[in-house]
């Protein structure tokens, strides 16, 4: 059975990072893994889409509406984009974080009230304070490494080996508050 992620971001928050160490973790637990990175306007500050799929033999990349397991959402309005892809029983995990798209800051539109509680109320939604996570551990940018560690607690495969995935994924200089990013995400994970 093929299992489908998504991961949801603006431009600039690490999406690839992250669909990295996923990969790497699922490709050593033996599955078939297609990763296909969707880009709106990828530049920083536009949306990011990246679809995650493993299983016994994975013959596409994409994922459709109402397809996805799990979405990773790393900013509130990107898990609003993406909760049509959410399938009935599916998880979503998002950061709590706000960042204004370009119609917002320019005035031409508002950001949506009522996010997060939208959220958990139509997709039962674990939202995590990512960010401040990310700067406990040392590097506000690790927000993508600390919503990896609460889906890692999600699933069934071995804290170590998500750690040995970070390790063979992460440049050495970022290597040690990554792996504190991932500890508290594990530790905030449900």
């Amino acid at each position: 059975m093929t299992k489908n992620i998504m991961i949801v971001c603006v431009g600039g928050q690490g999406t690839l990072l992250a669909s990295r160490i996923l990969g790497n973790v699922l490709i050593g637990e033996g599955y078939d893994v297609k990763v296909s990175e969707v880009h709106g306007m990828s530049q920083r500050g536009g949306s990011v889409v990246t679809y995650v799929r493993y299983g016994e033999a994975v013959a596409s990349p994409i994922i459709e509406e109402g397809e996805a397991d799990m979405i990773l959402a790393f900013e509130l309005l990107e898990a609003l984009r993406a909760l049509p892809f959410l399938k009935e029983g599916g998880k979503m995990l998002v950061n709590r974080q706000k960042i204004d798209p370009m119609p917002v800051i320019t005035g031409a539109a508002e950001y949506p009230n009522g996010a997060e509680t939208e959220l958990v109320e139509k997709a039962n939604a674990q939202v995590l304070d990512a960010l401040s996570l990310a700067k406990t551990a040392g590097n506000a940018k690790a927000v993508n490494v600390v919503l990896i560690g609460a889906l890692a607690k999600a699933t069934d495969i071995p804290y170590d080996k998500w750690t040995d995935a970070i390790r063979s994924t992460v440049p050495e200089k970022f290597l040690e508050s990554n792996l504190k990013a991932f500890a508290l995400g594990y530790e905030g994970g449900k």
